[in-house]
């Protein structure tokens, strides 16, 4: 059985870095993994999506809509856009913050309010201030961390299987930050 993981976010929130460790702990378990990333003016806080496949035998990297068994978004406009991808049993963790896009710097929109509460009422979501959690931790950059550590409780991997994939793929300087931002996620699950 093949899993669908979706990763959503704005340039700059770690995306990459998080579809890196996912990979990388499915290949460790032995699964066919498939990886495609979509980058929308990253650079410039656009969105960046990341999908991962994993299973016996994965024939394409992209999950269709309805098929996303997780969807991980790192912030809450992101997770309204790309949360008709979840399946009906599938689950979206969601950081709590928000990124005003250029639309909403500019005047020309607003922000739309309630989306957790509006995603609440469709789908299982599990929500955090990941940002918050972060800074208490010492190092605002480790919050994409925090969400995946909350991600991995449904997920069929151990967590020092979690563990030692992040030690292995983060810059060596950055392991135990990466490491105690997981478990911080992973315990607030």
């Amino acid at each position: 059985m093949t899993k669908n993981i979706m990763i959503v976010g704005v340039g700059g929130q770690g995306t990459l870095l998080t579809s890196r460790i996912l990979g990388g702990i499915t290949l460790e378990a032995g699964y066919d993994v498939k990886l495609s990333e979509v980058h929308g003016m990253a650079q410039r806080g656009g969105s960046v999506v990341t999908f991962v496949r994993y299973g016996e035998n994965v024939a394409e990297p992209i999950v269709e809509e309805g098929q996303a068994d997780v969807l991980i978004a790192f912030e809450e406009l992101e997770a309204l856009r790309y949360a008709h991808f979840l399946k009906k049993d599938g689950v979206l963790i969601v950081n709590e913050q928000q990124m005003e896009p250029i639309t909403v710097v500019t005047g020309a929109a607003k922000y739309p309010q309630g989306i957790i509460e509006g995603l609440e009422k469709e789908h299982t979501v599990y929500k955090i201030n990941a940002m918050e959690e972060a800074k208490k931790l010492g190092n605002a950059k480790v919050f994409n961390i925090i969400v995946l550590g909350m991600a991995a409780r449904h997920m069929d991997f151990s967590q020092e299987a979690w563990l030692e994939v992040i030690q292995k793929t983060v810059p060596p300087k950055t392991v135990e930050i990466n490491q105690k931002a997981f478990l911080k996620g992973y315990e607030n699950a």
